[in-house]
């Protein structure tokens, strides 16, 4: 049965307390760290060798759809009630809008350290613990706006070009990619520094502490924003009718990419599926 992605910020109060509760007991369980430890290991660079199949590669939509879809399988096992919200970023641009109030994810981190205090996720309440990441803090981190060098979420106009751009993806196939609606959207842009981080990115950054790392999945938000991420290429899919997942084939013999990316119709690691089975998810799930 068809069950629907809501904005998080029309989420009812039950709906808000059910998706706490689920999400605190899956951590419960032990299960949540291992969609940590998950995303940490496909977090692979361009720099380093081997198979990219999370970040910076066309697969870099799919893979985190199939990724979403396990979490949230794993939520309804607790509360079948439960979905995943969105965050659309730009329109709840603030620091105390949803998902940022105590009865959802809390808010920004404490200056001295970047404790996240409020909320139902703050360490003192003891049911979320960090185990997997990459300092020895116990606690979740977060610096909202980046108080010392502060960046403002991606905007509607921001997501314009990505939306408008008609293929969906370019050689070479990585973060260097200067057209396609894939790396648009992720959002590896040239130079350094704030101007070099778009919509995707910049939204990890904006939110800061283990947002910023392959340990990202700590903080809960990085579902509802990578729900967003999806929304936006089912938007693109609508606008670009026809529009399929690129490469088709692996690049050719010699290629520097050759076996690097997954291509249309090869299975995606770690699971059992491809980007052609993945792109249409209208059985699954809509957005509201």
């Amino acid at each position: 049965m068809v069950y629907t992605r809501k904005d998080v910020s029309t989420l009812t109060q039950s709906e808000r307390r059910r998706l706490v509760a689920a999400l605190l007991e899956v951590k419960r369980r032990g299960e949540y760290d291992e969609f940590v430890r998950m995303h940490i290991q496909y977090y692979v660079a361009d720099g380093e060798t081997g198979l990219r199949a999370a970040h910076m590669a066309p697969s870099f939509l799919p893979w985190h759809r199939m990724f979403l879809l396990d979490l949230e399988r794993v939520l309804r096992r607790v509360d079948e009630s439960v979905t995943m919200p969105y965050w659309d970023w730009t329109r709840n641009r603030t620091r105390t809008a949803a998902p940022w109030t105590e009865d959802l994810l809390g808010g920004t981190g404490r200056q001295s350290d970047r404790q996240v205090t409020t909320g139902p996720f703050a360490y003192r309440h003891g049911g979320w613990t960090i185990k997997e990441g990459i300092t020895d803090a116990e606690y979740l981190m977060r610096d909202l706006g980046r108080s010392r060098d502060p960046i403002a979420l991606p905007t509607a106009g921001d997501l314009q070009g990505a939306l408008d751009d008609p293929v969906y993806d370019t050689a070479p196939w990585n973060s260097t990619s200067a057209k396609g609606f894939r790396n648009r959207l992720e959002g590896w842009g040239r130079g350094r520094g704030a101007t070099s981080w778009r919509n995707h990115n910049r939204v990890h950054r904006w939110v800061g502490g283990h947002m910023v790392s392959g340990a990202s999945v700590n903080d809960p938000v990085f579902w509802m924003h990578h729900a967003f991420v999806d929304l936006l290429w089912s938007r693109w899919q609508q606008r670009h009718q026809g529009a399929r997942y690129l490469p088709a084939q692996q690049p050719a013999r010699g290629d520097a990419q050759r076996g690097r990316i997954v291509a249309r119709h090869e299975r995606m690691p770690p699971w059992d599926v491809t980007p052609d089975q993945l792109e249409d998810h209208s059985g699954i799930y809509r957005y509201a």
